[in-house]
């Protein structure tokens, strides 16, 4: 394997650069697949590269119990947008023009009414919370560790104390040291059935 074989990709393309879109709240989805159809219509491939909306899935607890899949959005009203600029760093009047008639669209971030582009290092976390987002799912809300002391809030063990011996991020399960007839005793509960003390 060669160095270049090894390099991580670029952060953008060449001659481009990342810009971020504020965007009416829960339209982002919206917004990127309206830009992608207009980049696409418009012939603007060359001037327009990824669109992105970075999301985390997470399990999450639905009714009955059940454990439900869900997408959340690591930041709610911002689309981030990789465009051409020009040699001073701006971006060009058609582009401009056709990201800021699109319905939803607020504004650039930016100082003046232009468009700023974003930091590498900005651009570096944004693109590594993306591909994070695209792995396992984690359990919203299981954020128990070892040693720490919980309640159990339904279920057999409802009302029981204890404190938390191990974690199975994968099931949700937590696995709690509750007394029970004057011995410590682990017992399995699920983590939504669990709240801190």
């Amino acid at each position: 394997m060669t160095d270049v074989d090894a390099q991580e990709p670029p952060i953008c393309a060449p001659g481009m650069r990342w810009y971020v879109l504020r965007v009416a709240s829960n339209k982002e989805n919206q917004v990127r697949n309206t830009l992608e159809r207009k980049v696409t219509i418009e012939s603007l491939a060359e001037s327009v590269g990824r669109i992105l909306v970075p999301t985390v899935k997470e399990r999450r607890k639905g009714k009955a119990g059940q454990i439900r899949l869900q997408e959340r959005k690591l930041y709610p009203g911002y689309v981030f947008v990789e465009m051409a600029c020009e040699e001073d760093g701006s971006v060009s009047e058609n582009i401009w023009f056709m990201v800021k008639e699109t319905t939803g669209v607020g504004d650039f971030i930016g100082s003046d009414g232009k468009p700023t582009s974003m930091p590498d290092h900005e651009v570096v976390q944004m693109l590594a919370a993306t591909k994070k987002g695209d792995e396992e799912p984690t359990l919203a809300g299981l954020d128990f560790k070892k040693g720490e002391m919980v309640k159990v809030t339904e279920g057999a063990f409802e009302s029981f104390e204890g404190e938390v011996d191990t974690v199975d991020e994968k099931r949700g399960m937590v696995s709690v040291m509750v007394t029970i007839f004057g011995r410590a005793t682990a017992v399995e509960v699920a983590y939504w059935q669990l709240e801190k003390v």
